[in-house]
């Protein structure tokens, strides 16, 4: 069983989660409420609200750069806060910076040592080998290994579980953790929704509909009149001033279930199917063929006029220029949909591109089901947010685009789904004006910053060619990068602004991020530095998030089917961490501002003796499913952006899939360093009635946003790492 950190703090947090009276202080009655609290309810008194807003991957120096250039208006969010409040010039995130890790600390004011996140991709130990755990979908504060189940003596929970036992309301829209799912390792059930899963208003994070991102080419053969479609057209009140054009044909077909447990496919193997056909219009009155607009409908269902309620949305109409068009899978169980983007339309269709997203819907978890369908039937199904898989050219039918349709798309889904996620954050406001807590998740800037932070003369412009680094870089293309970048701060602010006029002016306002963020060059295969060093990576799980590893040996009596007998252990966890400490970048093109070229700046191993027992130890730096030895690379270098086949950089050998450690990548920012690094603070701005003006914190930690929003509700935090920002209250 997991080693405690602090065995009265955990029995004082099971006593709460369980319902029951924690240890009462001074300021509490014998039931632990806060007589403060009960005070000003009796006498009709409340704290002003706080709505807390993660920025995802923001970094602060960017932000203060942005305003001052002017990038960020004067009147728009984050400068208006920074203005009128509190600003971090360093906040130092979790260990390591990534950004479930770091959304459950500044949840829960705890360390992933204690909290049990210690990546966005890691090895429940009680697993086997083969397994993995999304940090996002992993039970916080820990679970009981032996017999597998909850813990009864959980090492951390999140702010809302003590806020609520002291008659606090909380909403969390999409925050990670705040998901009402059941969390299962080995098929049981170890962290169930209630109550640390659940507040008052809860929205999780969508989730995968089952269809990727697809590309579509087309010409003027593929098109033909129909006039059947064209009346259906005008039917519903949409004229063309050129004849109708349709896609005789389905451009795609798939299946989708009316059961909600299943999602959509590119098999017709559902009871739903879905046959898309395109139509042409012509919606300008220039006396010239001019098709600007594209229709995309189910052949099955056909062209209906609406109205459309929510999540329905009917065909889609895209035009070229213009945003993405929402595509519900009508009928379907789990709320799945898409949607179309057009990227070129030739006015007489000898050229048409566009684009499919990616299916996604929001899990319809049992405990938040109403929550879930108040969104679906009010905002909408879950939008397409930025898909990686487009500009990487991962997903099906994107080879031939040119790069800026392809960017094109990417920016589109920036500003739409950035939008749709501050619609929800607004609202949870308006639908919950009496809640105490409100805690809202943005996913940029961090998008954009993963694929355009284009800023190292080390990284190439062109993956393919190592060449396309220092002066053979695209300058055209980094100042394009250099502009989504910019863009993405801009869209942020203005979720920023919504979501902060929604909650009004007697609201305490707060803006984090999880982690900052570092340009990288190159991309590193963990596997091939353990192969080189002679080790049997058989024996191993390897799992890797960003610049962060977590190396795991198959140890008997600990992992499910366990090979590596105890004997062996300790000698094996020995040579891994001599490798990892030994491995090094031997290329001066690139090693530059590493000392003695080593590739990692931080190894941790597990303890290799304790009362626990072999492969169970915990200590200050490693927690229960911590690897046996935990890693961080330097700036500059990434597990991530491999590519298929590899790129040898300028100056390396040629590339060689069995043994090549150092490669090219295929994109361009990373997190998950060394938190300790400027490049890698985290913002921090905070203004209202209980918040100071004009105050400078000169370092921080995300470990204290927690107890700092507990104190400004009046609840005294317990159970927590971090400490109240007190310079910072009123």
């Amino acid at each position: 069983m997991k080693k405690l950190f602090c065995l009265i703090s955990s029995i004082s947090l099971a006593a709460a989660l369980a319902g029951a009276a924690a240890p009462a202080h001074a300021d509490q009655d014998d039931n632990g409420r806060d007589r403060d609290h009960d005070r000003d309810r009796h006498h009709g008194r409340k704290s002003p609200p706080v709505v807390l807003i993660s920025l995802d991957g923001a970094k602060p120096d960017f932000i203060r750069q942005f305003i001052a250039e002017g990038v960020l208006p004067r009147d728009g969010g984050l400068a208006r806060l920074s203005r009128h409040g509190a600003v971090a010039l360093q906040n130092i995130t979790a260990s390591p910076s990534l950004t479930a890790v770091s959304h459950i600390e500044i949840a829960t004011g705890s360390t992933a040592v204690h909290n049990d996140i210690p990546s966005n991709t890691f090895q429940a130990i009680v697993g086997p080998i083969t397994s993995s755990l999304s940090g996002f979908a992993a039970p916080i504060g820990g679970y009981r290994e032996s017999p597998l189940g909850p813990s009864p003596q959980p090492t951390a929970a999140p702010l809302w579980v003590q806020l609520r036992q002291h008659g606090k309301k909380v909403v969390t829209a999409t925050w990670p953790g705040g998901d009402g799912a059941d969390i299962s390792i080995n098929g049981a059930v170890v962290q169930p929704a209630q109550p640390i899963r659940v507040t008052d208003y809860t929205v999780p994070f969508g989730a995968f509909g089952g269809l990727s991102a697809q590309g579509f080419s087309l010409t003027q053969t593929n098109f033909a009149p129909d006039p059947a479609v064209a009346a259906a057209l005008q039917a519903a009140g949409r004229f063309s001033f050129s004849p109708v054009l349709t896609t005789p044909t389905p451009i795609e077909t798939f299946s989708c279930a009316s059961a909600p447990t299943a999602t959509c496919t590119s098999a017709a193997t559902q009871d739903l199917k879905f046959a898309i056909r395109v139509a042409a219009l012509d919606t300008t009155n220039d006396n010239k063929v001019n098709y600007d607009t594209l229709v995309f409908f189910d052949a099955t269902r056909g062209i209906t006029a609406g109205p459309f309620k929510p999540p329905a949305t009917g065909p889609a109409y895209a035009k070229l220029g213009g945003e993405n068009a929402p595509f519900f899978f009508e009928g379907n169980g789990a709320r799945v949909g898409a949607a179309y983007f057009v990227s070129q339309l030739a006015p007489d269709l000898s050229v048409v591109r566009f684009a499919r997203y990616g299916a996604n819907y929001i899990p319809r978890n049992t405990a938040v089901l109403a929550d879930v369908d108040d969104i679906n039937n009010s905002i909408g199904f879950w939008r397409p947010q930025a898909d990686f898989r487009i500009p990487e050219r991962l997903s099906q039918g994107f080879t031939d685009f040119p790069d800026i349709e392809i960017e094109a798309m990417y920016e589109d889904m920036v500003k739409t789904f950035v939008r749709y996620q501050a619609d929800i954050g607004e609202r949870a406001i308006k639908n919950h004006p009496d809640a105490d807590l409100v805690m809202i998740y943005i996913e940029q800037p961090d998008g954009s910053e993963h694929q355009f932070l284009l800023t190292d003369p080390r990284q190439g412009t062109n993956p393919k060619d190592p060449s396309s680094i220092g002066a053979g870089q695209d300058a055209a293309k980094v100042a394009r990068y250099k502009s989504y970048i910019r863009f993405a701060y801009q869209t942020a602010d203005k979720a920023v602004k919504q979501i902060a006029e929604a909650a009004g002016p007697d609201s305490n306002i707060i803006v984090v991020s999880d982690h900052g963020f570092a340009p990288f060059h190159t991309s590193v295969s963990m596997t091939n530095i353990l192969k080189n060093a002679g080790i049997d990576t058989s024996k191993l799980a390897i799992r890797t998030s960003g610049p962060a590893v977590n190396i795991y040996v198959n140890l008997q009596q600990r992992e499910s089917g366990g090979t590596v007998d105890p004997a062996t252990y300790a000698a094996l966890v020995t040579q891994i961490a001599e490798a990892v400490k030994n491995a090094v970048d031997p290329n001066p093109t690139f090693n530059g501002s590493l000392e003695g070229g080593r590739l990692f700046t931080v190894v941790e191993t597990r303890p290799l003796q304790c009362e626990a027992g072999i492969g169970q130890c915990t200590s200050k730096t490693i927690g229960q499913d911590f690897g046996d030895v935990f890693a961080l690379m330097a700036p500059g270098y990434n597990f991530d952006g491999i590519q298929n086949p590899g790129v040898a950089r300028l100056g390396d050998g040629p590339f060689n899939a069995a043994t090549t450690t150092l490669s090219m990548p295929n994109f361009y920012g990373a997190h998950g360093h060394d938190p300790k690094l400027p490049v890698m603070s985290a913002t921090f701005i905070a203004a209202g009635p209980q918040i100071r003006n004009n105050t400078t914190i000169r370092r921080m930690r995300n470990l204290d946003v927690a107890p700092t929003i507990m104190q400004l509700l009046g609840v005294r935090p317990h159970h927590v790492d971090g400490e109240v920002l007190r310079e910072i209250l009123r």
